[in-house]
């Protein structure tokens, strides 16, 4: 019991210490905010997946999982989510259903800022950085393999693995950049871009780990922070007028999110448009940035951060 709320104590001091450094605006945070947040980074995540419909579809993966016994519940915001509660990941892992790349397993977080970018069959789509693919694999689901998709990463072992996900899914049109976004060409320019940025993974982090203090600290996070800037200027540069650019972290912090966004884009000619995401597992944390959206870690999703950007 003590030991609990040490732990407890030294996350919530590090977040409000943090947070009440920075001009929280109307995003400020409560206590009772951060005990829940701590509390989420104490629970085991559900393990989840979506349905790969490049290589089946939702009715056929549902009668195999029930031929099998396998038990799942779904997701409000996208009907090919499936929540396990007595699988893991090995489990799944082992069905053919995964080695045929009909399933991928996704955290239902993850799943939402593809969701978000509003593409189809005509969209030339830019996913910044890609790697290991999850995000870049269900923005070619979402368009049945009609859009052109141009996923960047900037190191060559993630690359390799980014490529497998791509055939092992079925993915027809999308090429890979082994390269850094911040230095792509100048001519290239794109309807649609997708940012989901390096971070310091504050809302992936698990109090089980002993070791959780010894990466998650001051460097990471502004070792981050600029990286963050740096990706976003270089994507809205690239963005053409009236397109669209989903910037999201697996982050939970301010400094990470909406003060990268406000900070980035200062002086440019933008809005931000509103997420509606709601599921009956899914708990925003109040934001600075109206329309935004941020979750809060539990155990069905890992904290993270959405903002939706159109270029004016």
């Amino acid at each position: 019991a003590q030991n609990n709320r040490q732990e407890k104590e030294a996350v919530c001091d590090f977040y409000i210490s943090r947070e009440n450094a920075a001009d929280n605006g109307n995003g400020k945070r409560g206590f009772r905010d951060y005990i829940k947040i701590v509390e989420g980074y104490k629970v085991k995540r559900k393990t989840t997946l979506r349905v790969n419909t490049l290589k089946s579809t939702f009715q056929d993966v549902l009668k195999i999982f029930d031929q099998d016994g396998i038990t799942y519940s779904t997701v409000d915001f996208f009907q090919e989510a499936l929540i396990f509660e007595n699988k893991n990941e090995y489990d799944l892992s082992k069905l053919s259903l995964f080695e045929n790349g009909e399933i991928y397993l996704q955290s239902l977080s993850s799943m939402i800022p593809p969701l978000c970018l509003d593409v189809d069959a005509s969209s030339h789509i830019l996913d910044m950085c890609a790697a290991p693919g999850s995000k870049t694999t269900l923005l070619a689901a979402l368009t049945d393999n009609k859009a052109c998709i141009t996923a960047c990463e900037m190191n060559p072992l993630r690359a390799e693995k980014l490529k497998y996900n791509i055939a092992k899914q079925g993915c027809k049109k999308v090429t890979v950049l082994v390269n850094d976004a911040r230095r792509l060409d100048e001519f290239f320019s794109f309807e649609k871009i997708l940012l989901d940025a390096p971070c310091s993974g504050s809302g992936t982090l698990s109090l089980e780990d002993n070791k959780v203090f010894t990466y998650f600290n001051e460097k990471l996070i502004l070792k981050s922070c600029k990286t963050q800037k740096e990706l976003l200027k270089k994507g809205f540069a690239h963005l053409k007028k009236g397109g669209t650019l989903i910037y999201s972290t697996c982050s939970i912090l301010q400094e990470e999110n909406e003060d990268v966004v406000l900070e980035a884009l200062k002086g440019k000619n933008y809005v931000i448009e509103n997420i509606d995401i709601k599921d009956r597992y899914l708990h925003p944390l109040p934001c600075k940035i109206k329309g935004a959206l941020l979750v809060m870690p539990n155990e069905y999703y890992e904290g993270f951060f959405i903002c939706k950007i159109k270029k004016c």
